[in-house]
């Protein structure tokens, strides 16, 4: 292992959950808000991208907002605060302050080795592990601390998610690297 695998933590999205404290009318925020994708047909909610943020915003008439597609915590709240102002620059009275919290980011790392799953499998334990390469060609890898699921690809590449933090994401990645060179299933 010449590079330390948490050094190739990226972040690929941010999830976060947040609420207007107030019933929303999608309908007609939907023909004042340029940019945005009401089909309630299709999805219940009402779907707005900036013009100049990869993240998503989805807002139901309760209120509730989901903001999926960023790649930091900042730009997740970015979206959230410029979907807030923009709505009440429409009249929408919003009272509160709203505020956003992250529920998820999934990230990808590298091992810079390729793996043999099945060794891994059972080194990591049969009942934290589910592998079936018939169905999916990576082994999902359940952790208990940092409570993150993992998924390990015969590459040596990983996919993170479960985590709310940047570091969370870096201590699995660090976690499963260890226990793999304890296991003899990574050079050190």
């Amino acid at each position: 292992m010449e590079t330390d695998p948490t050094d190739t933590v990226e972040i690929q999205n941010v999830v976060g959950a947040g609420d207007l404290e107030r019933e929303v009318d999608l309908a007609t925020l939907a023909s004042d808000l340029n940019g945005a994708d009401y089909q309630p047909s299709n999805f219940s909610g009402l779907l707005y991208q900036a013009p100049d943020h990869e993240a998503t915003v989805m807002v139901f008439e309760s209120g509730k907002a989901t903001v999926t597609g960023a790649t930091s915590t900042s730009e997740m709240r970015t979206a959230f605060e410029h979907f807030v102002t923009i709505v009440r620059d429409l009249g929408v009275s919003i009272e509160c302050t709203p505020e956003i919290t992250v529920q998820n980011i999934v990230a990808t790392a590298d091992l810079d080795e390729q793996l043999n799953l099945s060794p891994v499998a059972i080194g990591l334990g049969l009942e934290q592990t589910e592998y079936e390469p018939e169905q999916f060609p990576g082994l999902v890898y359940r952790l208990d601390s940092p409570t993150v699921v993992v998924l390990l690809f015969g590459s040596g590449k990983l996919v993170v998610a479960g985590a709310t933090e940047r570091t969370t994401l870096e201590t699995a990645v660090a976690t499963v690297a260890e226990q793999l060179t304890d296991l003899s299933l990574l050079a050190d």
